[in-house]
């Protein structure tokens, strides 16, 4: 077998997924707790939308530009992301972000793994709620409640919360150890990457594998393990890593998501990387872990899509 189903081992410091952040979330009801975390005289301040905040690049690697309360808007929205090392407030703000600004697909794998929390929470709280600005249930404008993590309507009372949609990313492997890689058809023609999918409502994660695989496909997948996970928040999802074994190897691809599929062995992997022919996901996506991991090796950085 090309490689062993009881290999639980998880997938080593994924670029979105490497913090240890302490969100203080008991806090977050009390919103008198909340003022006064904000007048702390340790409080930092990202400012965050449309998926970008301040960066410091004068440094070796990209870091947070953080600010104070005072340096932003006194009417930007408050998210309270919670407490760093020392037990120092940080919270992001719904405001334009000062210049230069990037975003997690461009600095998530070179920020520190404080850092790399601090901005994921940042994007995806933000994200939320400039699609989530009416009640659900009457359609009346809500309001920001709890440090930002719930939105609450106030004429039926009912609160909402961010929103997380599971996604399963799944590297297939056949009996002769080559690797499935597609290409969807919004890409450029050489950029190629693992299968991905949603999972849909009422479906296991592991359905979800063998469905989206089949669908996009045509490859019928059985035994599969499970390697690890990351937030991606572009705009919800949380990606659930796969390694699945093929049942069948004969490729009919869906036309329309994946307009593209084929299998490498390692030495034809490495051939197309090197003539340009093939390019693969970049350090911040868990694709690109997963095929490291069937690699058994970095990749080279030429063979990164930019």
């Amino acid at each position: 077998m090309p490689w062993e189903m009881s290999d639980r081992s998880l997938l080593a410091d994924l670029s979105l997924a490497r913090g240890d952040w302490d969100r203080d979330a008991e806090r977050r009801s009390d919103a008198e707790v909340m003022a006064a975390v904000w007048a702390d005289p340790r409080c930092q301040v990202l400012p965050v939308a449309h998926g970008r905040f301040p960066v410091d690049l004068g440094g070796s690697a990209p870091s947070l530009r953080m600010a104070t309360p005072s340096g932003v808007p006194s009417d930007a929205e408050r998210l309270y992301l919670g407490r760093d090392a020392v037990g120092a407030p940080v919270f992001a703000v719904r405001c334009p972000p000062t210049e230069p600004a990037s975003g997690l697909r461009e600095v998530g794998a070179e920020l520190s793994a404080d850092e790399v929390s601090i901005a994921a929470m940042a994007v995806a709280l933000d994200n939320w709620h400039t699609s989530h600005p009416r009640c659900p249930q009457c359609g009346e404008p809500t309001q920001i409640a709890e440090g930002g993590w719930v939105r609450r309507c106030p004429a039926d009372g009912s609160d909402h919360y961010p929103r997380t949609d599971p996604a399963v990313i799944v590297l297939v492997i056949d009996v002769d150890d080559r690797a499935l890689l597609g290409r969807q058809g919004r890409w450029q023609p050489t950029w190629f990457s693992t299968l991905a999918g949603f999972v849909e409502s009422g479906e296991s994660a592991e359905a979800a594998v063998r469905r989206e695989i089949f669908e996009e496909s045509g490859v019928v997948v059985a035994d599969m393990v499970y390697l690890g996970s990351q937030p991606w928040p572009f705009p919800s999802s949380l990606m659930l890593g796969y390694h699945a074994l093929a049942e069948s190897t004969e490729i009919a691809v869906d036309g329309e998501e994946i307009v593209e599929a084929r299998w490498f062995s390692r030495e034809e992997l490495r051939a197309a990387c090197e003539s340009g022919e093939v390019a693969l996901p970049p350090a911040v996506s868990i694709a690109r872990r997963l095929i490291e991991r069937w690699y058994g090796a970095p990749l080279s950085g030429d063979w990164i899509r930019p």
